[in-house]
């Protein structure tokens, strides 16, 4: 079958080859895979990974073998599902328990924009609780996992602040945030859950409006920046709040059932998944610029053939 794998000789870093088929265990089934999203901690794994390793978190596509347990959905049926790694291929193996069947009303390239995002999103809002009448404050907010961030926030009863570009005001503010503001240092706060991933300035001010006992739950650091953390700035004014760190590979169980209910929502009309480009997966190159050139709000979409 074929698979982008790395390879550090190619401008784009990757390139189709053949590669072996998945060789599956007792309760994982064989997707074939129709369409994968790009995620940005993809891109740094590209650097850092050897050559023929094959990348890809999200897929969705269709289950070609059910697992041998007989756990999962029988072959034939449509499935998102989130993978570690190998999901850039034309088949791969995946736990039954981290997939999630797909609505018929929902289509692959939007399904494709939820396993990392959505669960991302839906996870780290989960450390703040009952958000009903909570202030949240959402940093990064125009990206994939901003934007699935608010929109729950908000259907919690959560009042989201988002920090955004000013050009993404009104976009944002449809999705449920109450306000919109061009830089962490212009919200007012104080806050009982911020989601925090830019790192940097960002964290530091972020600091500065958490409430007494809330949260900063921090998932990522686009800026590449440090931040200095001490004891003094959380006394006085934010006594007992807290930094929590969360990558979804660490988690916890329940990947698919957390796809699954994402996959409702989306099927109702009360999520909205923002697919920002679509392309063939042969023009990797051009969806991982737009990427790297943060030049689109949303998500990129790679389709695959057989």
């Amino acid at each position: 079958m074929l698979a982008l794998v790395t390879s550090h000789d190619n401008t784009a870093g990757l390139r189709l080859a053949e590669v072996a088929e998945p060789q599956p265990i007792a309760n994982e089934a064989v997707i074939s895979v129709h369409a994968t999203s790009l995620n940005r901690g993809e891109l740094r794994l590209l650097a850092l990974r050897p050559d023929g390793w094959i990348p890809g978190q999200d897929i969705v596509g269709v289950v070609e073998r059910a697992a041998a347990d007989g756990s999962g959905p029988a072959v034939g049926t449509r499935v998102a599902a989130l993978v570690d790694q190998a999901g850039w291929a034309e088949r791969v193996a995946v736990p039954t328990d981290r997939l999630a069947v797909l609505p018929d009303d929902v289509s692959f390239v939007s399904a494709a924009t939820l396993p990392v995002a959505g669960t991302t999103a839906l996870r780290t809002l989960g450390h703040g609780g009952d958000l009903a009448g909570q202030q949240v404050l959402i940093t990064g907010a125009s990206g994939a996992v901003g934007r699935f961030q608010i929109q729950i926030a908000h259907q919690q009863g959560g009042r989201v602040t988002a920090v955004a570009a000013s050009r993404h005001d009104v976009d944002l503010r449809g999705l449920g945030a109450e306000q919109v503001v061009g830089s962490i240092e212009l919200a007012a706060g104080p806050f009982s859950l911020i989601t925090e991933s830019v790192g940097g300035e960002s964290l530091a001010h972020a600091i500065e409006r958490i409430a007494p006992g809330g949260i900063i739950v921090m998932f990522g650091s686009s800026s590449g920046e440090l931040t200095p953390v001490g004891f003094r700035q959380f006394v006085p004014g934010h006594e007992g709040a807290r930094l929590q760190t969360f990558a979804y590979y660490t988690s916890g169980s329940g990947i698919g059932a957390d796809i699954a209910w994402l996959l409702t929502l989306v099927a109702a009309g009360r999520l909205e998944t923002r697919v920002a480009l679509t392309v063939p997966w042969t023009d990797i190159a051009q969806a991982l610029d737009a990427l790297r050139q943060r030049s689109f709000s949303g998500k990129a979409v790679l389709t695959i053939t057989g």
